[in-house]
Formats: structure tokens, sequence, C-alpha cells
């Protein structure tokens, strides 16, 4: 296999020649590009049943904003297909304008997200093979994320430690939307492979959401469903700070995607005072909540919150630790976060470097 490309022939005003890490690429499949990569039961599966939802994220038809798959409209392919499935186009559009030495891919519309577990690990170890064979071995640039079907651990576990061995694999990924809230011991065998292989997990926005998204039931208006993405995020971080995951795993590297990261301060701020005074029922904890996330919590930017004054915006980094933030992206989807043009505060040299790629490099495993 051929070495990564030497991205210092391309753009590089930020952070200098050394390119920046876009941690959120979403890549799409062709009509049919699966199937190569599926047994012959699940092809004839599939067909005859279609694929059994939860109801992921994104396979909603409102239009304009989910026709097709929240892409922008200059984001298809002069060749045909989706956006995000062309790899020489994502090559053009993204990786050489924006001077990205890697890219990491993180599927949606997944396996993932089915309720027949056998075939959510049929469809993830497919989704696999296609993002090695189909993106990373086209473009060394770019870097799969591993798919699991996370409400079966032991499946989760065995693809885990199928992929974690090969370079082209950056991390695990999971979704903020699950039966129940990631800290529960049910997916700790996830977090004891990842930690044993050395692999971070994305948590990336979306998943199985098979309940209303907010305690009070289904929303009218899609604004709202949007505004209620962030909860999802908010939920997963309390739920494996305050179940122990961390003080079980402290070498685990978690990473909140496209969940926004503005609501952190005032988060951990109530949540570091309700933990004062009720400790007593989690002594499992030896820190407070807020600790952890600065052990083994990062904060992916997109979507970067804006607010009127762009000072405010560099306090919330200021609190959260400028070694906490990753760059990311969202390409192909119509709010991509250019990194030149998404941050509209000062930053330093140093701080530049930290955000745009330097956090990346100890989060990820990128060989």
């Amino acid at each position: 296999m051929n070495a990564p490309v030497d991205v210092m022939q391309h753009r590089a005003e930020v952070p200098g020649k050394f390119g920046i890490v876009d941690c959120d690429i979403h890549p799409y499949p062709k009509a049919g590009a699966l199937n190569q990569y599926l047994s012959e039961r699940w092809r004839k599966h599939l067909f005859e049943y279609g694929k059994f939802n939860c109801g992921p994220y994104a396979d909603r038809g409102t239009y304009p904003r989910f026709s097709p798959n929240t892409c922008r409209r200059d984001a298809w392919p002069p060749a045909g297909g989706p956006p995000g499935s062309d790899v020489g186009f994502i090559r053009e559009q993204l990786l050489d304008q924006y001077n990205i030495a890697y890219g990491v891919l993180e599927p949606l519309l997944g396996g993932n997200t089915s309720r027949n577990l056998d075939e959510a690990a049929a469809l993830c170890s497919a989704m696999n093979d296609w993002q090695a064979h189909d993106f990373v071995d086209l473009e060394p640039r770019l870097r799969a994320s591993i798919l699991v079907p996370q409400d079966d651990p032991d499946a989760s576990v065995k693809e885990i430690h199928k992929r974690a061995g090969d370079w082209r694999f950056a991390q695990i990924q999971l979704g903020s939307k699950t039966s129940e809230p990631l800290g529960r011991r049910r997916y700790w065998p996830i977090f004891a492979a990842a930690q044993e292989t050395g692999m971070s997990i994305g948590l990336h926005i979306g998943g199985t959401q098979a309940s209303a998204p907010s305690p009070g039931g289904w929303p009218q208006f899609y604004i709202e469903d949007h505004q209620m993405l962030t909860h999802s995020m908010q939920n997963q971080a309390a739920s494996m700070i305050l179940e122990g995951v961390f003080e079980e795993f402290p070498k685990l590297k978690v990473v909140l995607i496209e969940g926004g990261f503005g609501w952190a301060p005032s988060f951990f701020w109530r949540l570091d005072n309700h933990w004062a005074k009720m400790r007593d029922e989690v002594p499992h904890l030896t820190r407070k909540p807020s600790d952890y996330m600065r052990t083994n919590l990062w904060f992916a930017t997109q979507p970067v919150e804006e607010p009127e004054h762009p000072g405010d915006l560099r306090q919330v980094f200021d609190w959260i630790g400028w070694d906490r933030m990753v760059y990311s992206s969202d390409y192909p989807h119509w709010d991509f976060d250019d990194p030149h043009q998404a941050f509209r505060f000062q930053m330093t040299e140093t701080e530049k470097r930290m955000l745009l790629r330097d956090n990346a490099l100890d989060v990820y495993t990128f060989r």
C-alpha cells in the first residue's frame, strides 16, 4: 500500500505547511455499492425485506433541509452519484483546497441503526469494508471509522478487534442516540476493547432514535428537533462520567462530534455543583465531573456556535481548554465549516495548530 501523499505541496495558510486534520467527513455509497461486501444471504434479505431501521437522524425527507442527505448543492460530483461518493471530487473540493492532511470518515445511514442485530452486524462489516476499499485505498489521506452494532456488544468487540490493527481505520464510531445511555454496563465491553486497542470513540450525532427526541415528546417543528440534537450529547457525557466509565477505563478517549460545544461550560458548572452535594451517591467517582471532561472528552467544532460577540466564543474555548478542541468540517453537508472562516476571533499560531491539527493527532490513530 502506498504511503500517504505529501500534503506540503497543497494550500497551506493554516496551520502552516503541515496540513489540517478534519474529523468529520461524510461518505455516501452509490447505489449498490455495499453489495459486493455483503454475503448472498444479506443481499437477498435486504432486497426482500429492506433495512429494519430504528429511525436514524438523517433518514427523513424534509425539503429542502434533508433533500437529499443534508448536502451542499455544489457537492454533487460531475461524474454522478450522491455527494460524498466520489473520492476524486472529495480530493478536489475538500482535501486539496483546504490542505487536509488527514480526514476522518463518519458514515451516516449505517448498519448500526438496524433493529435486527444480525443485520446490523452484517451492514456494519460491509460499511467498514466499503470505507477501506472504496475510499482509503484510493486516497490515503482519508481514514475510516469502525462502525459497530452497539446494541450487540459481543459483535461490536469482534468487529473492533478485526479492524483495529488496520492502518486504514482511525476510530470507533458510535451514535449519540442509543437504546440506553452509554454509561450503562451493557456497553462497557465496547469501551474495554477501545482502550485495549488504543482506538478513540467518535460519538457522532444520530443513531438509534427509537423514542421521542425529548422528555416532553415529539416536537412539532424541525427547528425544535434540530435544537434537541445537542441534548443527546449532554446526556451521554453525563452518563459516561457519572456511571464511572472513565474510572473503569481511564485511558478511553471520546470525541463528541457535531453536537456543539457552547453548552459545555454551564453544563459542567451545574454538574459539578450537583456532584458536590450528592457525591455520596456516586462514591466510585474520585474527581469532579469537569475533571473527567478535561482528561477523556474532546469536542469537534462543527457546528461552531456564532455569538453576536466573537470574543464570547473565545471564552468558551478558554474554559473548555484549547487541548480539548478538534476541527471538523461536516463535508459535504450544507452547514460545512470552512477552516479559514469558521472562527471569527483571534488565535495565536499555537492555538491554531492545536485546534486544526495537533489535538487530533493526539486523539486519533493515524498510522
